[in-house]
Parts: C-alpha cells; structure tokens; sequence
C-alpha cells in the first residue's frame, strides 16, 4: 500500500459525525464502529458531545458494537465520556498503533473490512484504520471547536492534499 494511501480515508464528510448514516455503513458492510473522541465525538476539552453527536450515538449503539479509542493521556476524562454512553473505551492508544485497534477488533469479534474507523486526523485515525484494513471515515471537529490539535489537523489536510491525496 503506498504511502499516500494510508493517509487517505474512504469516506469524507463534510461535517460532524452525526452525518454517517446507519445505511451508508450499511451499504458497506460495516457492522461495527471504532471511534476517535476528541474533536470527533466532543470538544477536546469537554465531557458531553454537542446535540447532534449524542443523538448520532444513542442512534447508533442500537445498530453496531462501538468502542471509543482515544490518543488522550486522562484516562478519567475518556473513562467519564464511555461510561456517559455505556461503551467500551482505551485511552493512550498511541494511534497510529495497530495494537489497541486490533483488541478492539478482537473483542467486536469483527474482520477489519466489518468496520469503520472514524476520526477527525489524517495522521492517526485515517492512517491506523487503513493500516488495519478498516473502511476509514474523515469528519469535521463540532461546532465551534478551537484547539491546537484542529490547527494540526488543518496542516495534515494541508500537506496531504500538496501531496496528491484528494481531500
């Protein structure tokens, strides 16, 4: 796989996750869900996701096993945000690592083809999932989110796209 394939994610939304539809994973096979947390479920400094994130995950813990893996270091502050929707989490991925998506897979009981991977960085998200084989979905942060880590996201999007990745 080159190198510009690891970086480019099969789906991109042009908004916030809530715009992945059951049937679009449907239509993909996708029967279960790995999910980045900051700046993809909420703020990366807040505990609870915006209206439409929540509403997005009520919906969807109905349809497909989720986990929330997450690169952030406060294991109480990813422990407080999976224990609000009752899902399994991991902290202190090290994304791009496989090893923490692969316990994921494993305890879905899923093939990488079987699920998505949906983040808001190129660099981690995007590239672990298609390092794994996973269907790999780029969003938007929510509303009004303003951090450092989207500024280092819009350089990401920046580089890949000087470097041929049509994003």
């Amino acid at each position: 796989m080159s190198a510009l394939r690891l970086i480019t994610p099969n789906l991109i939304l042009p908004g916030g996750i809530w715009l992945l539809s059951d049937q679009l994973l449907a239509e993909n096979g996708i029967r279960g869900l790995i999910l980045d947390v900051d700046n993809t479920i909420v703020g990366e400094h807040d505990l609870t996701p915006c209206p439409e994130a929540k509403e997005w995950l009520d919906r969807m813990r109905q349809s497909f096993p989720i986990w929330l893996i997450s690169n952030n270091f406060s294991d109480h502050r990813i422990q407080t945000i999976a224990h609000n929707f009752d899902l399994p989490y991991r902290s202190r991925a090290g994304k791009p690592s496989r090893r923490v998506v692969r316990q994921a897979l494993e305890a879905m009981a899923l093939e990488p083809v079987q699920v998505a991977m949906v983040g808001d960085r190129l660099f981690t998200d995007t590239l672990v999932g298609n390092r794994l084989g996973l269907f790999t979905v780029l969003v938007q942060p929510p509303h009004g989110v303003r951090s450092r880590s989207v500024i280092i996201r819009g350089w990401e999007i920046w580089l890949a796209q000087r470097s041929g990745v049509k994003i």
